[in-house]
Order: structure tokens, then sequence, then C-alpha cells
């Protein structure tokens, strides 16, 4: 599954079946997640999922190895979300 099919409203758990929240947005590298009223927002990577099931998201982390992780800086650089055909060059070989 590529990330553009991820979609708003999906659930994300961690490896040991904690949730982690919902996605919020979508970009090209990361997925926004919201855990609700007194969770912060967090920018997973697409490189931290390990696989996606109906409409839910499992990372490849344990829900203990979160805070670690850096997740709650947002990206440094724009990441809209590109949907149109990759390019040769966008290829990764």
């Amino acid at each position: 599954m590529r990330i553009a099919d991820l979609r708003p409203g999906w659930a994300v758990v961690t490896n040991d079946g904690q949730p982690l929240g919902r996605i919020r947005d979508v970009g090209q590298h990361f997925i926004e997640v919201h855990g609700g009223l007194f969770s912060a927002t967090l920018y997973v990577p697409s490189s931290a999922i390990g696989n996606v099931e109906g409409e839910t998201v499992h990372l490849n982390l344990a829900h203990g190895e979160i805070d670690a992780t850096g997740w709650r800086q947002p990206p440094r650089l724009p990441d809209d979300l590109q949907t149109g055909p990759e390019r040769d060059a966008d290829r990764d070989i």
C-alpha cells in the first residue's frame, strides 16, 4: 500500500497493539497522528509503518519506544502529498 492510499480518520496502533491515535493528515513522507484531547500531535515517518490492515495502520515500534523518537517535532521541509504518477527519477532502484 502506498502512503497516498492512507486516509484521515484511520486508526494508528503500535506493534504491541496499543492505540496511538488517528490519522489527521497524510504527507509524502509522514502521517500526522492525533491521539485525542490531551495527547500531542505526532509526525510519524513512513519508515515506521509496518503494515496496514483494513483501516488500521500498524507501526513497527512498541508503545514504550514512541517518546524517544522525536516525532512531536513537525517535518523541517514541506511534506505535501504527491498523488500523480511517479517519475523514474523518484523511484528507489
